[in-house]
């Protein structure tokens, strides 16, 4: 089933905004300083957080491979015709992989559309699942030639790995029940469990920023997140809005994005530390794809039913 036919149900409610104690939009990436008036979001009472973030990599053993000067990797792989790319199997919209084996989404486009920017054609494409927390390790072993699976731009994975980019732009919101009038942005998670993936960045920046009291719960994929959600067993998820849309669509009338984005995602090609070459041919392979017009095509195609706003590109991909 593709994320064009899934998400038309969030035009419909899926993405309800609201202040907290306000029927006010806010509108996405716009901040939220999590201060101001006692108890904004009517939830109240004390708890204490279960649970410490393990939103750190799990790169272990990524050393030097790769390191400045060293021959390309990915390159020579691409001249032999065989690339491959880690991307997510169960993002809608971004990247899925289908019943039928194949793969769609945003990011899936962006891939092949770099693969292709580098003589590899489709079929020379061989897709592997990257959790989170595998990324970096994934990327320093070489079992990936890149990755492109909302692969958020940081200065401590910069220290690991190199990007590309940043090809797209999100920003951090959460994903509640539909009837869930009481959490309404970041600062109204004291007391609550939130939910994310092992290896994000998303639990811990709610917890240092807006409500440090907030209870965090891990799994390895936001498909397991959110079927936690379904089941009452956490009170929201985290992560990118562009991610949540899809999961709101694909279980219509059950959950909604809160619209209280709180942070800006530079999603980046991610690749071997030290492959400047390679980085560059990435770089101009994803600058081609926004003058030709494919990233907003694709964008349009996989995300715009969603009635979620497609953004400009980044301002490094149109100069």
């Amino acid at each position: 089933m593709k994320f064009r036919i899934t998400l038309a149900a969030v035009v419909a409610g899926a993405m309800t905004l609201t202040a907290c104690g306000s029927d006010n939009a806010a509108t996405p990436g716009s901040a939220a300083s999590g201060t101001g008036s006692s108890n904004p979001c009517g939830a109240g009472g004390a708890s204490s957080a279960a649970g410490s973030s393990a939103a750190g990599s799990s790169a272990a053993g990524s050393s030097a491979a790769g390191t400045a000067g060293a021959a390309s990797k990915l390159l020579a792989d691409a001249k032999a015709g065989k690339l491959t790319v880690g991307i997510k199997y169960d993002q809608p919209g971004l990247g899925m992989k289908m019943p039928d084996n194949t793969f769609a989404g945003f990011d899936v486009d962006v891939a092949k559309y770099v693969a292709k920017q580098l003589g590899v054609p489709d079929a020379g494409i061989t897709f592997v699942e990257t959790k989170s927390a595998e990324r970096e390790d994934k990327i320093a072993k070489g079992e990936v030639d890149f990755i492109v699976g909302t692969y958020s731009i940081t200065a401590t994975r910069q220290q690991k790995v190199d990007f590309a980019g940043p090809y797209f732009i999100a920003h951090q919101d959460l994903l509640v029940k539909a009837d869930n009038t009481d959490i309404t942005g970041p600062d109204c998670l004291n007391g609550k469990i939130l939910c994310s993936v092992t290896g994000s960045t998303s639990a811990s920046k709610v917890k240092e920023s807006f409500s440090k009291d907030a209870a965090l719960q891990e799994f390895g994929t936001y498909s397991e997140c959110v079927a936690q959600l379904k089941a009452g067993v956490v009170d929201a998820v985290t992560t990118d809005d562009a991610i949540l849309a899809g999961y709101a669509a694909q279980d219509a009338g059950q959950f909604k994005v809160v619209g209280k984005g709180f942070t800006d995602e530079k999603y980046g090609v991610g690749l071997m530390k030290g492959d400047t070459e390679g980085k560059d041919k990435i770089t101009a392979a994803l600058k081609a794809m926004v003058k030709d017009g494919s990233w907003k095509k694709s964008l349009d195609t996989n995300v715009g039913p969603s009635g979620y706003k497609i953004p400009e590109p980044p301002a490094n991909m149109t100069s």
